[in-house]
């Protein structure tokens, strides 16, 4: 293993996978080789759906993610190679739980707004810094944020460069679960146990139409449910026996 390889750490259990940003020396910023680490493992994510249902991103020590490594610049493998990756998480077949806690800031935050589901602790503090520095988002703030928390979220968060705690993060919508630091571990196993009990055939067609018809007319999406749902899943007369049959 390569020290690079390192940079996102990957550990199954129970047929959840969690992915852990690992670079505590620089807080977690994310830098090209981080992305790289991060786009193997998605790659191999998809090809599990049979002994994967569901994925946990999570990040190693104090802090979640300062946001991207504005020091040494690294040369990506291809153009928005980084956008890319974030697209390619928000499109895995699985659900994604993101795990935050500590400052999740930016580039950090831009990743965990591809999360389905997104469980923070009180302690926790989001912001979107790119005016700081002279920026301009280019990993999916400005489609991501608004569609989480608003158009006038998401203009107050970028044009202000506030830091929003985990509480405030639930009250507008960017986070769905805030809890006390010392029930965060609790919550995301409950969490994940909820949604490991469920069919992951339906986890995976609800996901494939909810992702394909953002954006489309009401008409549209219905007429797109219609044509593109995979139907009924092959537990499902394991899991109808299982409850009728004890009647």
């Amino acid at each position: 293993m390569t020290d690079d390889s390192m940079l996102v750490l990957r550990s199954d259990a129970d047929g959840v996978a969690t992915l852990t940003l690992n670079r505590l020396d620089k807080r977690n910023a994310l830098n090209v080789a981080m992305f790289a680490a991060l786009d193997a493992h998605l790659g191999d994510l998809e090809g599990e759906t049979d002994r994967i249902g569901a994925v946990v991103l999570r990040a190693a020590g104090p802090v979640f993610s300062a946001g991207a490594d504005l020091g040494k610049q690294q040369k990506p493998p291809r153009r928005f190679f980084q956008a890319a990756t974030i697209t390619r998480l928000a499109n895995l077949p699985q659900p994604v739980i993101a795990a935050v806690h500590g400052p999740c800031f930016t580039g950090g935050l831009e990743l965990v707004l591809a999360a389905d589901i997104i469980l923070a602790t009180q302690s926790s503090r989001f912001a979107d810094t790119h005016g700081k520095w002279a920026l301009v988002p280019g990993w999916g703030m400005t489609q991501r944020l608004p569609r989480r928390v608003g158009q006038h979220k998401a203009r107050e968060m970028m044009f202000t460069a506030r830091e929003y705690d985990g509480r405030q993060a639930e009250a507008m919508g960017l986070v769905n679960l805030c809890v006390a630091d010392d029930m965060f571990e609790a919550e995301l196993e409950r969490l994940t146990r909820d949604i490991m009990a469920l069919s992951w055939h339906s986890h995976r067609g609800n996901k494939a139409l909810l992702n394909a018809s953002d954006g489309m007319t009401l008409e549209a999406g219905l007429a797109h449910e219609i044509v593109a749902s995979p139907g009924v899943g092959p537990d499902f007369a394991n899991r109808v026996g299982a409850t009728f049959g004890k009647r």
